[in-house]
């Protein structure tokens, strides 16, 4: 994966073939075309800044299991306080309205997995400024979860309580 990485790092690869390929009937090579692009954004974040958009405007078509954790992560990263500043830029001018959907309906949905529901609460929680109304859902959303979740999303959802109160 290292090394077709790299080539199409050489290759010059437009980032927006690679979401493209993200969206591949085979799962297998959906996901590994969403392994490298999450490498390949948070490498370089400001290099792919303006494909952000296109990559936003793809957030609800991921059917793929595996590629929705790569997605998710991407987007907590994107949306994080400390994330560089064209990054931050380019999302302020975005509508980011689709990702907070689509987050929830991760964090709802039963057969999504407990990594996507918590990178999903964290892309939430960054974008709670922005769109007051998330604040309260993802905490009643967080409750619920916690109450016969996994210590995984008990620890995240203690955390991200904790920071929702001050």
């Amino acid at each position: 994966m290292l090394e077709l990485g790299r080539i199409l790092k050489d290759e010059q690869f437009a980032l927006r073939d690679l979401i493209d390929l993200t969206f591949n009937p085979d799962a297998a090579i959906a996901f590994r075309a969403a392994w490298i692009l999450e490498n390949f954004f948070l490498q370089d974040p400001s290099r792919y800044a303006s494909d952000l958009d296109y990559l936003i405007s793809r957030i609800k078509d991921i059917r793929h299991a595996s590629c929705q954790r790569h997605y998710a992560k991407i987007l907590m990263h994107v949306t994080a306080p400390k994330t560089i500043g064209i990054i931050k830029e380019k999302i302020q001018q975005l509508d980011m309205e689709p990702v907070v959907e689509q987050c929830f309906d991760w964090m709802i949905d039963p057969k999504i997995k407990i990594a996507v529901k918590c990178f999903s609460a964290e892309v939430l929680f960054n974008l709670r400024k922005r769109y007051p109304w998330v604040k309260e859902e993802l905490a009643n959303q967080l409750q619920f979860l916690m109450q016969r979740g996994s210590p995984a999303i008990r620890s995240r959802g203690k955390k991200l309580l904790t920071a929702l109160e001050k």
